[in-house]
């Protein structure tokens, strides 16, 4: 089965977030439990955990159907103490947030090493940060996003990723969303159905793809290999549709949450329709 939708708003409280999937169409979901752009954050009450579980349930959304997402100001690979110890606490905080509310995944970006330390020993550090927080938080998977290489930014490489996933303690409490666009950008083409079986067999041989618990359904705005983050509408972009149908053919990517992270939330519910399509599961 394939569980598809987008990162939807959970403005005026998490329990909203359900309800907006909902309303696209979509049979999975995104959404930031807090602000992504501040630190601190507010306390969920037991009343927003028992509405959002509610909306959760009377919409048929399992926690296997959900991938929220925290703050991007987190960078768990830090190379400054201060500053590294703020983005644990916080990623611990995420963690618990997701525990609250019943949920099983937390997808991140890896981190940043801000030219000040070695590829090695940030992924090193990323790995100790992941191992600290899920010593503190039961239940809850650390799903680690890849990059479009940005800057800095670790995560673009599938060697990254498979590096990160060997020094992290307990297997089963880590995992991998990969997003199309920034797999493209990244320099793994997907361009057609011949890239799109090579860069998957390669994603299998170098991570895995029990480590995948979840993806994000993007075009993109720029080039191939130009490790530069535009997303873009399914069909509007440089990677085109095959990858998309590719992917939802192929029964790998079945029973995560296939997530669109597209520029117009307009067409959210053309695309999910399209995909829908593509997968069988409508005519």
């Amino acid at each position: 089965m394939k569980y598809i939708g987008a990162h939807v708003s959970a403005a005026g409280g998490v329990f909203n977030a359900p309800l907006n999937a909902v309303a696209i169409g979509a049979t999975a979901f995104a959404l930031f439990t807090k602000n992504q752009k501040q630190w601190k954050s507010t306390a969920l009450t037991d009343d927003v955990i028992a509405k959002f579980k509610k909306n959760c349930k009377e919409n048929n959304f399992s926690p296997k159907q959900i991938l929220p997402h925290d703050s991007y100001l987190i960078n768990l690979g830090h190379p400054e103490a201060e500053k590294l110890e703020k983005s644990r606490n916080a990623f611990t905080d995420e963690l618990q947030r997701c525990q609250q509310l019943g949920l099983i995944y937390l997808n991140f970006h890896p981190g940043t090493h801000l030219k000040q330390m070695s590829e090695a020993d940030c992924l090193s550090r990323i790995a100790e940060s992941i191992n600290l927080s899920l010593q503190q938080v039961p239940d809850v998977i650390a799903v680690i996003e890849n990059t479009a290489g940005q800057g800095s930014n670790l995560g673009y490489r599938f060697d990254h990723l498979a590096q990160i996933i060997e020094q992290v303690e307990d297997k089963n409490r880590v995992g991998v969303c990969l997003d199309t666009c920034h797999t493209f950008v990244s320099g793994y083409d997907l361009r057609g159905m011949d890239a799109c079986e090579k860069t998957f067999a390669e994603f299998e041989q170098v991570v895995g793809f029990k480590y995948l618990k979840g993806m994000h359904i993007n075009d993109s705005k720029t080039p191939f290999a130009s490790k530069v983050d535009r997303h873009a509408p399914l069909g509007a972009g440089e990677i085109g549709w095959d990858c998309f149908k590719y992917i939802m053919a192929d029964d790998r990517f079945n029973g995560i949450p296939l997530v669109l992270e597209t520029t117009n939330p307009d067409l959210w519910p053309e695309e999910i329709t399209e995909l829908k399509k593509l997968a069988g599961l409508t005519e």
